[in-house]
């Protein structure tokens, strides 16, 4: 998030609310929150996500045929091996699978995820053949397999079968895998598309612990407390991806968050919370996205995510602490090399002609000095400063090649832009995939320049609609006697809130009473509503001394600030205009 009056931010903008939706919801509801909800889609049948609304899990594609061939690996007490991702998606599905699959009775469960540095991303050759070396009769990849095509290959002449669970988007051919779970497999109609790697992997879950009570193996009051127990590490790992937060994710997400809440997490979760600064007993969906999941992520983005996946499999409180104490170390670490790398790539941008990149409707940057683990974090904060989608391009190690991460905006699919762009350059090292918003690039550093080239006719022709116009969407004004405690808690309650379902916002003039400097760089303001009420606490994070102007306008959240163990209403504002 930029720093409030930072950034491509022109203008202020109000949700339109239509009647017939807040005619849909409950009279009796805060104003406030029934406008919020309408605003966002929300029906009555939303209001209190609950696993028991979750879309039924033999819905997924693929996931009885796959439950059953797990059936069978436990019946045989064959040896399973689960192939990971480096992200914290990835990591969590990782710990999920090998927890859920050891507490139903499986006998032989390892677990292995690539170095990125050394295999890239999924289940490549290289991969199956380290894999190999474990001598399993099943591999069952998380969080990534659907583009796999060489890698299942080579996994099968190595007399390995393979399970595809992924949500990312299918590439032209799918690999000759066993089965494959994955809502977004063409012709889909699952009605969630949304789901994270995670997500897929509870599902599957899901579907293979009732088969195994069906068929009398395991008790199916025990099955559905084993799901429940691991809960925290979907929820974790949901937000952490920045999946959009549809109805399906947010039943994911609200319960995850109700067990931690209530001290139900795992150890290495626990542990996580504490080095982030964060009381499970209060969290929210953002702390995990912005301070949980960060620490999880700096592993895979400059080491190894394995420290990040025994940190979720540790159940000894001290050797979780332990690890997540690395952690936090690494991710102190990725912010400083981010910091260096995000002002390299502002110095690129000021070098380049006025003229080429004021037209140019993607930035594609390069610099040979960054690292590849961090260039996503650099096309995010780039984004965020240019309104523009961005990908930026790092060696991986390989002089002959480049690994890029890439980050788009509403309105432009940059995975579907990106295999456009491919089109008209055969080379074999050639390898993409990934969302909509996001994706992943490997090249030879020789294309860079046609890419640039191709991409940028790619992204023009999808118009206006490929450059963010930097609005900050508001939900309206707030009336002195709104700015209360009670409001937002009953805020805070509605959500999860997150990508695709987004924080309530809200705007107004207010007139400036105080400002001061705390912690380096933020502002401690004292505001002032014009039509009354008592002065109200303020925080803008990574904002400058405002001159003490009289009147400002902000868009802001309404929120709940703890202090020494008591509660206040405070705004963290968002953005700021000064009369």
């Amino acid at each position: 998030m930029p720093a409030p009056g930072t950034g491509p931010i022109r203008s202020i903008r109000r949700r339109a609310v239509s009647a017939a939706a807040l005619a849909e919801l409950p009279a009796g509801m805060h104003p406030v929150l029934r406008q919020v909800l309408a605003s966002r889609g929300v029906g009555p049948a939303e209001l209190s996500p609950s696993l028991a609304a979750l879309i039924p899990v033999g819905e997924l594609p693929g996931v009885q045929a796959a439950a059953a061939r797990l059936v069978a690996a436990r019946g045989r007490g064959e040896r399973v091996l689960v192939l990971g991702d480096f992200d914290a998606d990835g990591a969590t599905a990782t710990a999920l699978m090998v927890r859920v699959l050891t507490g139903l009775g499986f006998p032989d469960v390892q677990w292995l995820i690539p170095n990125r540095f050394a295999l890239g991303y999924g289940l490549s050759p290289g991969l199956a053949e380290l894999a190999a070396r474990h001598s399993p009769a099943l591999l069952v990849t998380v969080d990534n397999g659907v583009t796999s095509v060489a890698g299942v290959a080579r996994a099968n002449e190595l007399g390995m079968q393979v399970i595809v669970t992924d949500h990312h988007l299918a590439g032209a051919e799918l690999p000759a895998a066993a089965h494959i779970v994955n809502p977004n497999l063409p012709g889909s109609t699952f009605p969630s598309r949304h789901l994270s790697g995670v997500g897929v992997a509870f599902y599957l879950l899901a579907v293979l612990g009732r088969q195994l009570a069906a068929a009398g193996a395991v008790d199916p009051a025990a099955v559905r407390a084993l799901l429940n127990r691991h809960l925290d590490l979907v929820a974790l790992g949901t937000v952490a991806d920045m999946v959009p937060l549809d109805f399906n994710n947010r039943v994911l997400v609200a319960e995850g968050l109700r067990r931690m809440r209530a001290g139900r997490l795992a150890p290495g979760i626990a542990a996580l919370c504490r080095a982030a600064n964060r009381d499970p007993a209060r969290i929210k969906a953002a702390d995990l996205g912005f301070a949980v999941a960060p620490r999880l992520n700096a592993a895979g983005r400059l080491e190894d995510m394995g420290q990040g996946v025994a940190c979720l499999l540790a159940d000894d409180p001290r050797q979780a602490q332990a690890l997540a104490a690395r952690l936090d170390a690494l991710n102190h670490e990725r912010r400083g090399l981010q910091a260096r790398m995000v002002d390299e790539a502002r110095s690129l941008l000021a070098g380049v002609d006025a003229l080429v990149a004021g037209e140019a409707p993607v930035l594609c940057l390069f610099d040979p000095g960054w690292h590849q683990g961090v260039v996503g974090l650099v096309a995010t904060r780039i984004r965020e400063q240019t309104g523009r989608p961005v990908i930026a391009f790092a060696p991986d190690g390989d002089e002959r090649l480049l690994r890029g991460s890439a980050r788009s905006v509403p309105g432009l699919n940059i995975r579907d832009a990106i295999a456009a762009a491919l089109r008209g350059l055969a080379d074999p090292d050639i390898r993409f995939g990934g969302h909509a918003m996001a994706a992943g690039i490997t090249l030879p550093a020789t294309q860079l320049d046609r890419f640039r080239e191709s991409l940028c006719a790619e992204v023009a022709r999808a118009g206006d609609a490929a450059i963010d116009p930097g609005v900050v969407w508001s939900d309206g004004e707030l009336k002195p006697g709104d700015l209360t405690l009670e409001l937002a808690a009953a805020l805070e309650q509605a959500g999860p809130w997150g990508q695709g379902f987004p924080e309530p916002v809200f705007d107004n003039q207010f007139l400036l009473l105080d400002e001061r400097v705390v912690g380096g760089s933020h502002l401690r303001l004292k505001l002032a509503h014009p039509g009354g009420g008592e002065p109200v606490d303020a925080i803008a994070f990574g904002q400058p001394p405002l001159g003490r102007p009289e009147r400002l306008r902000c868009a802001y959240r309404l929120d709940i600030n703890w202090y020494r163990e008591r509660e206040s209403r405070q705004l963290v504002v968002e953005h700021i205009d000064c009369d």
